[in-house]
């Protein structure tokens, strides 16, 4: 693979007008494709396989008005004011009978009629069901329901929304955390180069391969269902994997230049060896996040194939557009910054690390870990057990308003309602008999509901031909256990709920849809460890030709991954981080576990994939496995180090948005990457190897006939056929 490697980066050295043309052309192709499909994004999410989805599949057909998204509206007074005051109530009615007429709206239910007033007079509660799925309720109709609600707010009524779909439920994409990102990348390259030629490569071609990805998935949107927040992990990881490759395939070149080797020959080594690890790298992430296909939730796979066809994209870029840009900046990549008062500093430094990496600071850190690698060992397992001991207490389920800020409608609405009507009125359920006949049917199986232990009411709120809807409320909220518990001992005696009737009883609605997809992807789980771990392990296993390295690596991620799930729970869940990130404590969005395992195994991979190559680079020069180890960390410690810096930095950003849940997600990757990258990449890994010594590059005698040799660290670069 080295050659294969050698030679396509000297090619695209040489052709570099073709390639550089040929990339643009791909882009200029894939905006086009964007612009004239037409094709967007969407928040459509189905759930197959789950009773909430079948339920809702059987309310499109036979009873549109309630298989699509709903809302709730609060009206609240203050004051000596009650809702029943007649100025009050004739405003509340009135925009209820606006609200009817609305487009999309299959169904809508008077406060006053359906009985849903407070004691005290003070909140009356409204419903909006529509006749589309929340991800295709139109923009114009959320305007529309704006404006039939200002009888009410005309006559001094506070109105508030939750449920699936109101106005303002849609996060705003901001670009602040990308250019954020990239503005710290570009201050982490240029302390890592000291040359703003050589920080600027890596970002304009990372920022290419994005575009050109996000366009093309824009495109595809037009023909399949993406879910909006696939393209912010596809920015997300196709910026980091692109910047962190193209910086791996830079710096080689760079030390290369700086030793005296050709600018043609120089690429061309870079990528027959910098790029091997890069291929293995990426081929682990993309692994990783086509696992999430496992799960079964279709905006999961098309998530993680977006993301997948991100990193694939930075792939390529690297190994391609890279060495032709390297080419037209020649030199200039090793033209370094003059800083006052420090004339030749940086060019000292960079000297030094390419010539003498046995001068540098990883250098002077990977000798202490080799020299103490037993503590080194103890002492990096025991802070990662620590941090991950909150994540035994790890709850997962779908945040609801209560986990929004003060600022949110949503958070308004679930705090008037909770006082008005109990917690348990912000996650109504929805039970469908399929077969009652009558009102009769409709009132024995509501009462029989209601009877249910944990039910404070239920009531029929439709009906049309065999299908009657109850709307059920629970005492409990929507993310208590209680409320999960209840939705299972529902359907589990359904047989006597509908006892009499000869109908069919499934229970669905947003709180229990969210129920199954948190017991969904906790099932799946599992499975989805195995895979991922087992495909990455016979990876690793072929590009390191050894067992006990790929065994280390997925050690050493499950304790990273371990600890920064820890965090997670103690910041978020526990509330160590209310005040710090502005948030309120509630229970870990149930998804992120699963997107979590697949990204950070992947980038762990990456750092694995860095440091070891350069190790198994050394030892193949030395009799030596403990010199191999502390020279390999010391070559791989600045690139990891910068690589590390970046993710961590552009998921921080992240953490800018006033969205708790993209706050959660931001701060577990960080964490993530941080850990893995300085506490078991650069310390545990180089800890283990150096106890193991050659022992790590076990494998038995068959397996080296058998399985073929990829030359990951480029040892028959030496004398490479010209």
């Amino acid at each position: 693979m080295s050659h294969v490697l050698f030679r396509l980066g000297r090619w695209a050295h040489r052709r570099r007008r073709l390639v550089l043309g040929g990339w643009l052309l791909l882009a200029v192709v894939a905006v086009a494709s964007a612009i004239g499909s037409g094709g967007q994004t969407n928040d459509v999410f189905t759930i197959p396989g789950t009773e909430s989805q079948r339920t809702t599949d059987l309310l499109k057909r036979k009873l549109p008005a309630f298989g699509g998204g709903s809302a709730q509206v609060v009206f609240a007074t203050h004051g000596g004011t009650r809702v029943t005051d007649h100025r009050q109530r004739a405003a509340i009615e009135e925009t209820m009978r606006r609200l009817g007429d609305v487009p999309q709206v299959g169904a809508v239910s008077d406060p006053f009629q359906a009985e849903a007033v407070s004691p005290d007079q003070r909140v009356a509660l409204g419903s909006v069901d529509f006749t589309a799925e929340p991800g295709n309720v139109e923009e114009s109709t959320l305007d529309d329901v704006e404006r039939a609600v200002r009888p009410a707010q005309d006559a001094d009524v506070q109105v508030e929304y939750s449920g699936s779909v109101y106005p303002g439920w849609r996060t705003e994409v901001s670009e602040l955390p990308e250019l954020v990102g990239l503005v710290i990348a570009s201050i982490i390259l240029l302390i890592t180069f000291g040359a703003v030629v050589a920080a600027g490569v890596p970002i304009v071609t990372a920022v290419l391969g994005v575009l050109i990805t996000i366009m093309g998935v824009t495109a595809v949107a037009a023909v399949v269902d993406i879910a909006s927040a696939s393209t912010t992990v596809a920015i997300m990881l196709g910026l980091s994997c692109g910047i962190d490759y193209g910086l791996f395939i830079l710096y080689r070149h760079r030390n290369n230049l700086l030793a005296g080797m050709a600018g043609e020959d120089s690429v061309g080594m870079a990528v027959g060896t910098a790029g091997g690890a890069v291929v293995f790298a990426a081929l682990t992430v993309i692994i990783a996040l086509c696992g999430l296909s496992v799960v079964g939730i279709p905006f999961l796979t098309v998530m993680g194939l977006c993301a997948a066809v991100a990193v694939l994209m930075a792939m390529a870029i690297a190994l391609t557009l890279l060495p032709a840009v390297l080419g037209f900046a020649g030199e200039r990549v090793v033209r370094f910054l003059r800083l006052p008062g420090r004339p030749g500093w940086t060019e000292r430094v960079a000297r030094t690390a390419a010539a003498e990496p046995e001068r540098t600071r990883g250098a002077a850190w990977a000798r202490f870990v080799v020299r103490h690698r037993w503590p080194a060992l103890l002492c990096g397992v025991l802070l990662l057990g620590v941090l991950a001991l909150p994540a035994t207490q790890l709850e997962l389920g779908l945040p609801s308003g209560s986990a929004k800020p003060t600022s949110d409608t949503q958070r308004r609405a679930y705090d008037l309602i909770s006082a008005g009507f109990g917690v348990g009125a912000n996650g109504p359920l929805l039970v469908v008999a399929d077969g009652a006949h009558g009102e009769g049917d409709a009132d024995r199986i509501a009462k029989e509901v209601g009877d249910q232990p944990g039910v404070v009411s239920a009531r029929p709120i439709g009906a049309r031909d065999d299908v009657v809807v109850i709307q059920a409320v629970p005492v409990t909220g929507p993310n208590d256990p209680a409320t999960a518990d209840l939705v299972h001992h529902i359907r589990d005696h359904r047989e006597q709920v509908a006892a009499g009737t000869g109908a069919h009883v499934t229970v669905g609605g947003t709180t229990a849809s969210n129920i199954d997809v948190s017991a969904k992807l906790s099932g799946a789980l599992p499975v989805f460890l195995l895979v991922v771990v087992g495909l990455a392990f016979v990876l690793l296993t072929f590009a390191f030709r050894t067992l006990l390295v790929p065994l280390k690596s997925i050690v050493g991620f499950l304790l990273s991954v371990a600890a920064a799930f820890g965090a997670e729970v103690a910041m978020f869940q526990w509330g160590w981080g209310e005040h710090l990130f502005g948030i309120t404590p509630t229970e870990t969005i149930s998804f992120l576990p699963i997107i979590m395992l697949a990204i950070i195994f992947g980038l762990s991979s990456d750092y694995e994939v860095f440091v070891v190559s350069r190790i198994k680079e050394v030892h193949g020069e030395t009799d030596d496995p403990r010199r191999a180890v502390a020279v390999g960390t010391a070559l791989a410690a600045r690139v990891v180090t910068a690589a590390a810096l970046i993710m961590f930095s552009i998921f921080v950003a992240f953490m800018a948005t006033s969205d708790p849940t993209i706050k959660a997600i931001g701060f577990a990757f960080a964490v993530g990457v941080l850990l893995d990258a300085f506490v078991v990449r650069l310390t545990l890994v180089p800890a283990v190897m150096a106890i193991a010594g050659s022992r790590i590059w076990y494998h038995p005698a068959w397996f080296g006939r058998v399985v073929p040799d990829p030359d990951i660290e480029g040892r028959r670069l030496e004398r490479p056929e010209r």
